[in-house]
């Protein structure tokens, strides 16, 4: 199964040689903000519709929390349950302008093909930044705005899968980190339809329910470990003197197989037999955690990636107690904290550390952790607790809306300086 570019001593599918530390170079940084830059390569219009997704998504989220909790003042109900609303713009608004801005860059690479032009992701980012923002107008109690909203969104998904099917046909090896990552969109695509069906069935909460698990366990978490699989063995291995890497296919098809029996699992809300799956995947997890772990000092831009990481197995920990502790008692323990511990303390720490690595690359900038990215992946590992703890106390209402703050605090610094870097040139002068 595996393919002459999952060599992982190829040269870097992310960054082109960057400086490794050291002063950036002076230049174009100093140039002023153009709106017009962010038209000429994915990551850069992708990215900056990612980073006033996951700010605006959080607020909207963070006011209707404060306002239940405290009533401070009024909010207007959303046409849909403000959780599901929720759920909706972080599973499918937030973290897939990330997501495509990463695979419309790297996937020309992976399969050797040429870059793409502005044609071909800009209705990708129209689509995926419209979608948001006509949503979250939608949940201020406007119905027919967010229909239109989840119209966009499904229209920018679909163009980023035009995109890049066509890539895969072309090629003419196979790279199974594309075709795994491809899948997963796909099926991603498919919960994103069952969500905008919902209203127009009678049973709506089964649709909605299922657009939920299709879009976490079925969507971001193959795409995650996908780019996981490929890339954190590769960073390691340019930062690391004498590391071994280490990826196996089968360790891909074993991720995949479990967390498809855990998504069919909870489809069929058969929470009391998870733990035959989870179980397993928190061996597995751990495995790929322990062999993947570089056994010398490491800079903190890899460190952080490989400390994200250990959210994973502890997150399907959390599933087997939950299902174990229900087969045995019939009581449903931990709410939403397995859940949460993989979309705050996983997806959070990973965004954080991916995108600040790329951000940096593309840029001309050296692959180091600012300021900004410490702030912003310490206080993700808060929100990540708080959340989790959230669901043992008795004012559930006050402690999410402690997290969701703390997501707004630790977000913003970073999201502003990656805002800045997005549109301007590359310090070095390069071109993308």
């Amino acid at each position: 199964m595996a393919s002459p570019r999952s060599n992982p001593v190829a040269p870097n599918p992310v960054a082109p040689n960057p400086v490794a530390s050291g002063p950036a170079p002076a230049g174009p940084a100093s140039a002023g903000l153009s709106p017009a830059i962010l038209t000429t390569a994915p990551h850069r219009l992708l990215f900056f519709v990612g980073v006033v997704n996951v700010l605006a998504g959080m607020a909207w989220w963070t006011a209707w929390l404060v306002a239940l909790r405290w009533q401070l003042f009024p909010m207007p109900q959303p046409p849909v349950p403000a959780g599901w609303g929720h759920a909706f713009v972080m599973t499918y608004q937030v973290l897939p302008p990330f997501i495509f801005g990463f695979l419309l860059t790297v996937f020309p690479r992976w399969l050797g093909l040429p870059s793409l032009s502005v044609w071909h992701y800009l209705p990708v980012g129209l689509g995926l930044l419209g979608g948001q923002l006509l949503t979250l107008i939608g949940l201020w109690g406007f119905p027919h705005v967010l229909f239109v909203g989840l119209v966009f969104t499904i229209a920018g998904w679909t163009a980023g899968l035009a995109v890049l099917a066509p890539l895969l046909w072309r090629e003419r090896g196979r790279t199974w980190h594309a075709r795994s990552a491809f899948a997963a969109m796909t099926l991603g695509w498919f919960g994103l339809l069952m969500f905008f069906a919902w209203p127009f069935n009678p049973d709506q909460g089964l649709l909605g329910f299922a657009s939920f698990k299709v879009g976490v366990i079925g969507c971001l978490l193959p795409v995650f470990l996908t780019v996981c699989h490929r890339m954190v063995p590769f960073f390691a291995s340019n930062a690391v003197p004498g590391y071994q890497p280490w990826r196996p296919m089968w360790l891909l098809v074993a991720l995949w197989a479990g967390l498809m029996a855990h998504l069919a699992l909870e489809l069929v809300h058969a929470y009391d037999w998870l733990w035959l799956v989870d179980a397993p995947l928190f061996a597995l997890t751990s495995l790929m955690l322990w062999r993947f772990w570089p056994r010398g000092p490491m800079p903190g831009l890899l460190r952080v990636l490989f400390l994200g990481l250990c959210w994973l197995p502890f997150a399907f920990a959390l599933f087997a107690v939950q299902s174990l502790v229900l087969a045995l008692t019939g009581e449903f323990v931990l709410g939403r904290a397995p859940v949460h511990a993989l979309a705050v303390g996983f997806f959070g720490s990973l965004l954080v550390a991916m995108v600040t690595r790329v951000s940096a690359g593309h840029s001309g900038r050296p692959l180091a952790m600012d300021g900004t990215a410490w702030a912003a992946f310490a206080v993700i590992q808060l929100t990540a607790v708080v959340r989790i703890l959230a669901e043992l106390q008795n004012d559930v209402w006050a402690w999410q809306a402690v997290a969701a703050g703390a997501w707004l605090l630790a977000f913003s610094p970073w999201v502003l300086r990656l805002a800045g870097i997005y549109l301007r040139p590359r310090v070095d002068g390069r071109p993308g």
